[in-house]
């Protein structure tokens, strides 16, 4: 069983820019039930926001925007741009890293997912879910050799 990143990533990468809003983010992580989206730009990562993120995003603007103003101010979603709340140094993999890299730097670092990024460009995501898949059948593979009953 070939345990290359490339054999197990999602190829079809839902992705937001930098400029769009994070009501926008929300509605595709909702619609598409994920936590993680690639920021990208000019087809390059750079960044990626979480639900976590999104969730607090507006909350953070408006205390930043009441301490800069002196009173409160409210701050609509639809004109937060995910560039401001998005993470920018974003750690990757290649494809042909392995899959125990993955495990071991999701596991270290409480990612829910990587992107996995050749010469520059986001190529696909791995996630927790996409690991899952791994053990799954890495554990099926050993039962069918009678080495795990």
């Amino acid at each position: 069983m070939e345990l290359t990143i490339e054999r197990w990533m999602k190829l079809t990468v839902h992705t937001v820019k930098p400029l769009d809003s994070v009501a926008h983010a929300r509605a595709l992580l909702e619609e598409h039930r994920i936590n993680q989206l690639p920021v990208v730009q000019n087809g390059k990562l750079v960044g990626i926001v979480t639900d976590r993120d999104l969730r607090d995003a507006g909350r953070a603007v408006e205390i930043a925007a009441s301490a800069a103003s002196g009173h409160a101010t409210k701050v609509d979603p639809e004109r937060i741009a995910v560039e401001s709340v998005m993470t920018s140094n974003v750690m990757t993999l290649k494809p042909t890293d392995t899959i125990e890299q993955a495990a071991e730097l999701m596991r270290r670092e409480r990612f829910g997912a990587i992107p996995i990024v050749e010469k520059g460009t986001l190529r696909g995501i791995l996630t927790r879910s996409d690991l899952l898949a791994v053990l799954l059948a890495m554990s099926r593979r050993m039962r069918q050799e009678g080495g795990v009953t």
